[in-house]
């Protein structure tokens, strides 16, 4: 209690600055929009996502300080507040949604409407925002001295430090052009592959390649070389091991769920019809051993939120003011009654109910779980594998079976997901509030703008992204959401091959046993090896940042940090090329459609050396963007 009473916001509560504003709620949806959209993509090409927060706030202070020539910190943290909900929403919609649009693809059911889509994601976000409502008081402000929340700390960091705000906004501005240019020549124009790909032919089902993308040496360097080793372990182990032992013992054999002699295969149809299955029962017990791990932690945390919910302060200033606990209840019942009763959504009675019971508790949980272990870390995919094997029995055992069965599981775990990523987006933001100064009512209405306008774009999205590709294809596997079908099917259908999936969960508990964190090593299992590889790049580069040796701390620090901002134009900057040239593949233009009239491989071709090439270049523009000077110091 003493550390909070002697905590000062940067802006007093007798203070009254700009802040929910016309601007910042106009820039705020934008950011949502682009950066949902970003990551969106992202998570559906690679099956990874990344916080929009500091990325949001530093272009924020860059358009709001240097171009409108406004001062109000307060302004600025509305305009992240609205962003990284947009990518929240996303990031929690694009692990479960496609599964419908898959379904509808192999001819089971229809395509869901965009309506449809908008009210899942909508109730989702709503619920995620109300849901921690009633938690602020007792996780942001009495405990202010004993939960981090690292990235909120972080993001209010940024803030503090605006007059810097016109440079790192140009530096993330950089990441985000030279991302597009390279993008729209591998994807668009197609001059150099954007995967470069070669089979050992001397060691027999095996392979090694890398996607020679922007975003994918952002993620590296952001997440570290430690994490993007473990995500190579993984797919080294797939494609260095299994995948060759698989073609040395198979020979003539066809195994289900092969169709075809295993010694008439390459290296991508043993990782398709094998590695992938063996890998989503790793990540699969990977994310409920993370959850059993967490189980103490998460029981705990459940306890002394709830202990604490809906505690009042003293303190009755603007600092203290939330959404009136009449508003939430009243939002969270008619949400609740909404998923029932609209018959776009399909889910009855049963799945309402727990979607609300389990979205609270999980709600609770992330709430408070980012706030110490911080977002990234927050096992998400574990709660939602979880709700989605009691979601499939309990609406099996009541009688939902087929299709329905399935569609109604997988729209609860949606709902569920987003709500649980929307809890944790709310809680870091709404630290970041507490430490800089912010009304929180301001906040959370500004979390529930940005949940509305991503839960209409993300619809939109979905949409493109499957007229164009095709979810499960090259351009747009969706990994995650493929893991979550083979989880809902194999419950409903027991058609999955067991064997390897049983396989994978034995590897995932070998790696557990000895120490290594098992979910990046089971993702990087289940990913083709194509993916880690550059991420290890980025990695690396950030690796030597950090052990080179510098003039001071200080400096080593602020290299490092132009280059998480870079890497998040990088990822930014590849994800809205993804989306414009999602748009060109189902755009008609003669006899075909524009994405066929841009494509100039056949006339230009650099081939897998120029990929390497292409991408060697980029990683170099990371490094100058690092390394480079401001003209003026501080500014």
């Amino acid at each position: 209690m003493n550390k909070k009473e002697e905590f000062k916001p940067y802006i007093p509560a007798d203070k009254v600055v700009p802040e929910l504003t016309v601007t910042s709620i106009i820039l705020g949806v934008i950011l949502a929009v682009v950066f949902g959209g970003a990551n969106a993509y992202l998570g559906l090409r690679v099956g990874m996502t990344v916080s929009a927060s500091i990325p949001a706030a530093v272009i924020s202070m860059g358009i709001i300080r240097f171009v409108l020539r406004r001062d109000s910190i307060l302004e600025n943290n509305i305009v992240q507040t609205i962003g990284s909900a947009g990518e929240s929403l996303a990031a929690g919609a694009i692990f479960t949604m496609p599964a419908l649009f898959m379904w509808a693809n192999e001819g089971a059911m229809e395509k869901p409407g965009l309506m449809e889509i908008a009210l899942i994601a909508l109730c989702g976000g709503i619920l995620g925002v109300l849901f921690m409502i009633p938690l602020r008081n007792a996780l942001i402000v009495q405990e202010h001295g004993t939960l981090p929340y690292p990235e909120g700390k972080a993001c209010a960091e940024v803030l503090l430090a605006g007059e810097e705000g016109g440079a790192s906004a140009k530096t993330v501005f950089s990441g985000l052009g030279v991302a597009a240019v390279y993008k729209f020549i591998a994807d668009g124009l197609k001059i150099f592959p954007s995967e470069v790909d070669w089979s050992i032919k001397s060691y027999k089902g095996s392979g090694i390649g890398m996607d020679v993308l922007p975003a994918l040496a952002g993620i590296g360097y952001i997440c570290g070389l430690k994490v993007s080793s473990y995500l190579l372990a993984g797919g080294v182990l797939g494609w260095f091991c299994l995948m060759p032992l698989i073609a040395l013992f198979g020979g003539d054999a066809v195994l289900y769920p092969g169709s075809v002699p295993i010694s008439q295969m390459g290296t991508w149809d043993i990782w398709g019809s094998y590695i992938r299955y063996i890998g989503a029962g790793a990540v699969a017990a990977g994310g409920i051993i993370s959850l059993i791990k967490s189980l103490p932690l998460i029981v705990d945390t459940f306890k002394k939120a709830m202990k604490g919910m809906g505690s009042k302060s003293e303190d009755n200033s603007r600092l203290n003011k939330d959404l009136s606990m009449t508003i939430v209840l009243i939002g969270i019942g008619i949400a609740a009654i909404a998923m029932w009763l609209i018959p776009t959504i399909p889910v009855n009675l049963i799945g309402a109910i727990i979607i609300v019971i389990f979205g609270f508790f999980f709600a609770t949980v992330s709430s408070r779980m980012v706030g110490i272990v911080g977002s990234s870390n927050n096992p998400v995919s574990g709660m939602a594998i979880a709700t989605l094997l009691i979601a499939s029995m309990l609406l099996k055992a009541t009688g939902l079976v087929g299709t329905a069965g399935m569609v109604g599981a997988i729209t609860i775990g949606s709902v569920i997901c987003i709500i649980a990523a929307m809890a944790g987006d709310t809680s870091q933001d709404l630290k970041t509030g507490y430490i800089v100064g912010a009304t929180p009512m301001k906040q959370q209405i500004g979390e529930l703008i940005g949940a509305v306008v991503s839960a209409i774009a993300i619809g939109a999205i979905l949409y493109l992204f499957n007229e164009a590709w095709k979810f499960g294809s090259t351009e747009i596997s969706a990994p995650q959401a493929t893991l979550m079908k083979m989880v809902v099917e194999g419950v409903f259908g027991g058609n999955l091959p067991w064997n390897l999936v049983f396989a994978g969960a034995g590897i995932a508990i070998v790696v557990e046993i000895l120490q290594i964190p098992v979910l990046p090593f089971a993702v990087g299992l289940y990913l083709p090896i194509h993916l880690s590889t550059p991420m290890v790049v980025g990695g690396l580069i950030r690796y030597y940042f950090e052990k080179k040796k510098m003039d001071s701390e200080e400096e080593r620090k602020k290299t490092i940090d132009k280059g998480v901002l870079y890497s998040s134009g990088l990822i930014a900057g590849e994800g809205l090329v993804g989306i414009l040239l999602a748009v060109f593949a189902i755009i008609p233009f003669g006899a075909g459609k524009l994405g066929d009239a841009i494509n100039l491989s056949g006339k230009c071709n650099l081939g897998n050396i120029g990929g390497l090439i292409a991408f060697a270049l980029l990683c170099g523009t990371l490094v100058f963007a690092m390394t480079k000077k401001d003209k003026k110091a501080g500014r």
